[in-house]
């Protein structure tokens, strides 16, 4: 089964210490374009943060935001750093005295500068940074459940797709027969007016007449582009992570198939059948990029 590159997934913890929320948000993209928000408290875990979101996500662009809110975090006070402070009231002191003036507020002055009010980083224990983890995880696997249905429902539209050209090929199997006998009888009334009016070498003719066919016949494509689709659909089907490029690269076979089907078609209905072929595959292009 195919998996989407769109996805999202959201989930919510909490222990007595802090509440964890995580949002993720995926679309498509070749690779794996990820745009992480993480307080500064998880600074040190980012590198085991991103390389999970890697591991699960594989591919898309991917956006993901984690919150973490600290209970009771009107009892955390601020440390002051006592004796910077009494410094710098004592060189303002000395200031004002130097200029004859007065500051307005040296206290507030001196509780204002640098390195003298310190808060104390929300340090995480073992047990909020397990929390955050597995909310981490439970996030993605909900996003790839998401992924999961998208995929679902992308890979009955691609099969569809596919079914339709398998019909225009049916009829173009049908058509082609009687194509054959077109070309033949055109070939003939050309030969025998051309055999009139001038002189010719038989066995030449021959030759030209065998390589004229064989360059006509669309045997060879409509068997390559016959298994190219049963291909296409056996790898719907196929219980692999990752599908998106394999099925772009089957879509450019059939896509070169159909082409040299529609250049060698020198009919009108075979033609009909080769565009109707091309609109189907376009579809299945636009479609298949976002499948992960």
């Amino acid at each position: 089964m195919i998996k989407s590159m769109t996805g999202f997934g959201i989930a919510e913890a909490q222990n007595d210490n802090i509440t964890v929320e995580v949002e993720i948000k995926t679309l498509n993209s070749k690779f794996l374009d990820l745009s992480l928000k993480l307080p500064k408290v998880l600074n040190a875990k980012e590198i085991e943060v991103r390389n999970l979101i890697t591991q699960m996500l594989i591919r898309g662009k991917a956006s993901v935001s984690i919150n973490i809110s600290k209970k009771n975090k009107q009892l955390a006070l601020p440390n002051i750093d006592q004796e910077l402070f009494a410094a710098y009231l004592e060189k303002l002191s000395e200031l004002e005295e130097l200029n004859g003036r007065k500051f307005h507020d040296i206290m507030k002055m001196s509780l204002e500068a640098p390195e003298i009010i310190k808060y104390e980083d929300d340090q995480l224990t073992e047990e909020d940074q397990t929390l955050i983890i597995d909310t981490l995880k439970n996030a993605l696997e909900k996003c790839n459940e998401f992924r999961d249905v998208e995929g679902k429902t992308v890979g009955d539209i691609l099969e569809g797709y596919i079914n339709t050209i398998s019909e225009k090929l049916e009829k173009a199997k049908v058509i082609e027969p009687k194509r054959m006998v077109k070309i033949r009888t055109r070939l003939q009334n050309n030969i025998k007016e051309l055999t009139l009016s001038v002189d010719y070498d038989q066995e030449r003719l021959e030759q030209e007449l065998i390589y004229y066919s064989e360059k006509l016949d669309v045997n060879e494509e409509v068997e390559r582009l016959s298994i190219h689709l049963k291909y296409f659909l056996d790898t719907l089907k196929s219980k692999a992570e990752s599908h998106g490029k394999k099925l772009g690269f089957i879509s450019q076979e059939i896509g070169r198939e159909i082409n040299t089907l529609g250049s060698k078609a020198n009919d009108s209905d075979l033609q009909e059948q080769v565009i109707q072929m091309k609109e189907e595959l376009e579809k299945i292009k636009e479609q298949s990029l976002n499948v992960l």
